[in-house]
C-alpha cells in the first residue's frame, strides 16, 4: 500500500478549536497505521512555529501561509464565478506542493479536510478520494442568507447556491463522503444523491476533558455561566450577543450574582463591548478552557447557526457540568437526554433558572453527561470506521480512479 496524503484547510497542530481538534485526532489515527504526508494552510502565525508538533504523526509536513484578505477572495469569486469558500483558499504555491508531492510519492489515499481542500485534487488521480466535509457548509451560508438582508444576503445566498453545485460535484467524484453525525450525512444525501455519504463522528479526550485530571483552578464569586468557542466566528458571536442582551437579564432577576463569561480567542468589536454590561465577563484566549468550565454552574451553546457535532458541548459534557444548548447545537449529539435544549428566550432563561437553582440536581445531570460522553465519544471508537475505508478492514470503500476537481 502507498502512502497517504493528507490536505488540511488549518494546520491541525496544535488542536485547539473544534475543527483542528477533529483533523488532528483523525491525522493520529491514520499516522499509526500508514505513512502520512501532510499539507496544510496557517492563518495564525502561532501553526507555522508549532510545525515541530507534527513531526511524530508525519512522513512529510508541508504548512503554508495564508495570507488571502477577504476582500481579494470575493473579488475573485465574483470575477470567476466561483464561491468565496474555494477563492480564499486558492493558491499556486499549494497546488505546486501537492503535484510535487503526487509525482515524488506513492501516495495511495488522498485524504481531503474540509471542502476547501478538495481543488487541490487532480481530476485524474489512482488514488482513493475520502472527502471529509465535516458539516453541509452550503448550508451554512443558506441560513447566513436567512438572517441577513440587502446586499450581504444576495452575497451568502449565491455563495449557498455555488458552494452546494461545488459540493455535489465533488461527491459524485470522490470514494467516500463523510459527516460528523447522521443528520447531517442523511442531509448531504437526499439533496445531492450522492451514493456513498458515510459518517465518522467528532469524539472528546476524556482524559483531558476530566474534572478530575490535574489543571490550575481558579477563585471566582458568583454563579458562573460559560459560553467556549473561537470568538471571531459568526455564529458564536450572535450566540453570545443573544445570550447576553436577551437571556441573562431574565437569569439575573432571579440569580442576581450570576456571570455570563465568554471565553475564547479573537473577540470581535461586539463580543468586548458586552463586556460593558452587568454580569458579562469576556476572557479572551486562555491557555486551557478547563479551568473556566470547572468553574461552571452553567456551560450554554444558544448557537442560531450550527451544523454537525459542537465540540464545545461535548467539552463540558466531559467535564461533568450541566449543558442548555440550541435545538441546532444539540441535533447531532447523541446525548440520550443529558443535555437541556431551548432557543427561545422564555425556554433558555427557565433552564438556566432551573439548574441554578437546583445545585444538587445540576450536578446530577453533569455527571451523566460525562458517563454519556465516555461511553460514547472516545476518539478510538468513533475513528474505527475508517479503518475500512482506507482498505484496513473488512468494508472496503469502492475505488472509482477520480477524484474531485
Amino acid at each position: 500500500m502507498g502512502d497517504i496524503l493528507f490536505l488540511a484547510h488549518r494546520s491541525p497542530f496544535p488542536p485547539d478549536r473544534g475543527d483542528k481538534i477533529r483533523a488532528f485526532n483523525l491525522l493520529k489515527h491514520l499516522a499509526a497505521r500508514h505513512r502520512v504526508h501532510l499539507v496544510a494552510f496557517a492563518d495564525d502565525p502561532r501553526d507555522l512555529k508549532a510545525k515541530k508538533g507534527l513531526v511524530p504523526f508525519t512522513a512529510s509536513r508541508s504548512i503554508l501561509w495564508r495570507g488571502k484578505s477577504r476582500p481579494r477572495a470575493l473579488v475573485e469569486a465574483l470575477v470567476q464565478r466561483r464561491p468565496a469558500s474555494l477563492t480564499a483558499f486558492d493558491n499556486h504555491a499549494m497546488h505546486d506542493v501537492v503535484a510535487d508531492l503526487l509525482e515524488r510519492r506513492s501516495i495511495d489515499t488522498i485524504y481531503v479536510f474540509s471542502g476547501q481542500m478538495a481543488q487541490y485534487v487532480p481530476a485524474k488521480t489512482r488514488a482513493r478520494v475520502i472527502m471529509d466535509f465535516c458539516d453541509m457548509d452550503s448550508l451554512k451560508f443558506a441560513d447566513y442568507a436567512k438572517a441577513s438582508r440587502g446586499p450581504m444576503r444576495w452575497l451568502m445566498q449565491r455563495e449557498a447556491n455555488l458552494l452546494f453545485q461545488f459540493e455535489r460535484r465533488v461527491a459524485r467524484r470522490v470514494d467516500a463522503s463523510l459527516f460528523v453525525s447522521e443528520a447531517e450525512a442523511e442531509l448531504f444525501r437526499k439533496r445531492t444523491g450522492a451514493a456513498n455519504v458515510q459518517v465518522v463522528e467528532n469524539g472528546i479526550d476524556t482524559d483531558f476533558f476530566d474534572p478530575a485530571a490535574s489543571f490550575r483552578r481558579i477563585d471566582t464569586t458568583g454563579k458562573l455561566i460559560v459560553f467556549t468557542g473561537q470568538m471571531d466566528y459568526r455564529p458564536n458571536v450572535e450566540a453570545v450577543t443573544w445570550f447576553a442582551e436577551t437571556v441573562l437579564p431574565h437569569i439575573r432577576v432571579v440569580h442576581p450574582d450570576t456571570v455570563f463569561v465568554i471565553v475564547g480567542r479573537n473577540p470581535t468589536d461586539a463580543v468586548t463591548a458586552l463586556a460593558k454590561q452587568d454580569g458579562v465577563r469576556v476572557t479572551g484566549e486562555v491557555a486551557d478552557v478547563r479551568p473556566w468550565l470547572d468553574a461552571a454552574a452553567c456551560v450554554v451553546a444558544p448557537l442560531k447557526i450550527a451544523r454537525g457535532i459542537q465540540n464545545k458541548v461535548l467539552e463540558a459534557m466531559a467535564m461533568a457540568r450541566p449543558v442548555v444548548a440550541s435545538s441546532a447545537a444539540a441535533e447531532g449529539i447523541d446525548h440520550d437526554g443529558t443535555i437541556l435544549s431551548g432557543d427561545t428566550v422564555a425556554e433558555v432563561s427557565d433552564a438556566v433558572n432551573g439548574l441554578l437553582s437546583d445545585a444538587q440536581g445540576a450536578s446530577a445531570m453533569g455527571h451523566k453527561g460525562r458517563v454519556r460522553v465516555q461511553a460514547r465519544y472516545g476518539w478510538s471508537a468513533r475513528l474505527a470506521p475508517l479503518d475500512g475505508l482506507m482498505g484496513w478492514g473488512a468494508k472496503k470503500a469502492p475505488r472509482k480512479g477520480r477524484a474531485a476537481a
